[in-house]
This record gives structure tokens, sequence and C-alpha cells, in this order.
């Protein structure tokens, strides 16, 4: 968690460096920063706290889009976040309802959505299905794989179960107290 939300710029690092593209992603500038922003997005654990309580799906799908600078204008965003929310599975009306409306699967797929608003290349998934109940747990990885294909995104998949790591990712390592202890392919 702490190195997904050094890579995603939520937290500095107080030693050594994160390299993205070449680049120390440390030492950007405002610009660069803010493209980086735009092509690393992450998906918060807790679906219950990640979306504000205040803003429509809507809103919350249209708000990076608008920040930035996505879409013609705001019929086009709300046009572009109601596309990708029947997209990850939800109704159509789903959009016009607040995050207290959902359960916590749902909550979940208007996280990734949000996500997707900003056609990045990089998503960290942060323990991103271990709040939510097996059976849904399976619906959300399987559409988490669809979407990658679909938009070829890269994963970093962070979770303690290893078993859902197995089955997501390509390539694993295994950290313990900030080190990495083993690496490898993921069979």
């Amino acid at each position: 968690t702490t190195l997904g939300r050094m890579i995603a710029r939520l937290i500095e690092p107080s030693a050594g460096s994160i390299r993205f593209d070449g680049r120390d992603i440390a030492a950007l500038d405002e610009r660069a920063q803010r493209e980086l922003r735009r092509s690393v997005q992450i998906i918060f654990q807790n679906p219950y706290a990640s979306l504000n309580p205040r803003f429509t799906v809507g809103q919350i799908l249209t708000e990076p889009m608008k920040i930035h600078g996505i879409g013609d204008n705001d019929a086009d965003r709300f046009e572009r976040a109601a596309a990708l929310s029947r997209r990850v599975g939800l109704a159509a009306d789903s959009v016009y309802k607040y995050p207290h409306e959902f359960s916590g699967g749902q909550r979940q797929r208007i996280a990734i959505a949000r996500c997707l608003t900003m056609k990045p290349d990089v998503v960290i998934c942060d323990e991103s299905v271990s709040a939510l109940d097996v059976s849904v747990q399976a619906t959300v990885l399987n559409l988490l794989l669809d979407l990658q294909d679909e938009f070829g995104m890269t994963y970093i998949f962070i979770s303690h179960d290893l078993a859902v790591v197995k089955y997501m990712a390509d390539d694993m390592l295994v950290m313990s107290e900030g080190a990495i202890v083993e690496r490898g392919d993921s069979d």
C-alpha cells in the first residue's frame, strides 16, 4: 500500500527514487506531474470511504474529466460517464444516484469507472477486492481482467491473498517490511 501510494504520488518516499517511463517521478515539474496523475490511477481498498457521499455517480465520474480537460463540454463528459457506468455493469440510471444507494461491489465498480475516466496506463489496485464477499470478488476480478484487455492497462495489484494475486498477475513481488523478499512468474 505504501509503495502504491508513492507511485501515485499520494505520499513522498523518505529515501530512494521511483522511476516511471525512465523518469524519477519525485523530480517531475508541475506539467509532468499532472500527466503522471492522469496516467496512473488508484482503486482503493474501501469503496465506502473512497467515494464522495455528496456527489452523484455522474458527478464522481465527470469531476476528474473536467479537471483534466477530457471531453468537449459537460454534456459530453456526462455521456462518457454514463457509458463507463454501463461498461462496468451498473444500470443506466446509476449516474443519477448517490454512493449510499449501492452495495459494496457496486461501489467498487463506480471506483473502477472513475479510474477509467482518465484513460490510465497504470491502475494501482490497492486491496481493491478484499472488502468484498467472495462471489462479488470473483465478479470484480473478472471485470478488471476484461477491462485490462479492452483498455490495454497495466495493473499493480496489491493484496495479501496470494491466490487472488496469482489469478490476476503475470509477475509477482512479495514484500516484507518494505523490502522485496521474493520475485518471479506467478506460476
